[in-house]
């Protein structure tokens, strides 16, 4: 039984390590909680449900296109909202972020009403393997979201575009004295969070369903997330991400399945008690 909540925990710490990282990123390089994350979830589920049953694309390009959808919304919404509240500081991009949210679920729901739809995907048995029992969506979740990190990866820490993203997020005032536009940067790096919530989106349609707050159902976690990984530290987001997933399932032991994310929560509490940074975060200097 343990055994099998461990994967469980690990697949659905998985889920919310692509939205943890979003959050991540907009913290680390643009200095403000990203509240829009669950709008922007929602508006990839919907996306998602259009291209695959309404235009006929199967699930892998139908989630493409989606992660392709919110990646341009994200960007047009730096245009309009949030690059016109750039220099308001954090206080005023974190509250646009939550109107934002708000806006993207109702324009979901005036469009699509408040009735749950599901993807067009296979129904097939689950598999089983040394006394687990792993679904067919597990699997996809999983390769998914592994393939995701391994490419972020791999764009953040050996590309151009990482390099300085990295160093707009260290210090903004010596990247630009070093050539480095970091309007551009910026617009990119929304770009790279509407395709990660575009595609948890998507994910997020095929383990529950599409339905108009299904981006709100994610979005405490997420920031648990975050925040318990140390917020800006992409590592952290997702080692952060597995410790939630893993403490919901792991708290079914001792407590009803009802209640097991207030156990979950206090867990992470204890643990940002003993270690406020979060896991991979760096100390605050005050003076």
């Amino acid at each position: 039984m343990i055994g099998q909540l461990l994967l469980n925990g690990t697949v659905s710490g998985l889920l919310l390590a692509l939205p943890a990282l979003a959050v991540s990123l907009t913290f680390g390089i643009l200095k403000f909680p990203n509240f829009a994350v669950g709008g922007s979830l929602t508006l990839g589920a919907y996306a998602g449900w259009v291209f695959n049953t309404q235009l006929g694309f199967q699930i892998v390009g139908a989630s493409l296109l989606a992660a392709a959808t919110v990646a341009l919304v994200s960007v047009l919404l730096d245009v309009a909202v949030f690059g016109r509240l750039r220099e308001q500081g954090s206080i005023a991009l974190m509250v646009a972020s939550m109107g934002v949210s708000l806006i993207l679920e109702n324009l979901c729901r005036f469009g699509f009403g408040n009735a749950t739809r599901s993807l067009d995907v296979d129904v097939a048995r689950p598999l089983r393997w040394a006394g687990l029992r792993i679904s067919h969506e597990q699997i996809v979740t999983a390769a998914a979201v592994l393939g995701c990190l391994v490419l972020l990866h791999l764009v953040l820490r050996t590309t151009p575009l990482g390099r300085a993203m990295r160093a707009v997020a260290d210090n903004p005032t010596l990247a630009a004295a070093r050539g480095i536009e970091r309007e551009v940067i910026v617009r990119l790096t929304w770009a790279i969070i509407g395709l990660l919530t575009g595609l948890a989106g998507v994910l997020a349609a095929i383990d529950r369903a599409v339905e108009p707050l299904v981006g709100w159902s994610y979005q405490i976690p997420v920031f648990a997330a975050a925040i318990l990984g140390g917020l800006g530290s992409p590592l952290g987001a997702v080692l952060g991400a597995l410790a939630v997933g893993l403490s919901e399932e792991l708290a079914t032991l001792v407590v009803p399945t009802s209640y097991r994310q207030a156990v979950s929560f206090a867990v992470i509490l204890l643990l940002l008690l003993v270690r406020s940074q979060g896991l991979l975060g760096a100390r605050a200097v005050r003076k």
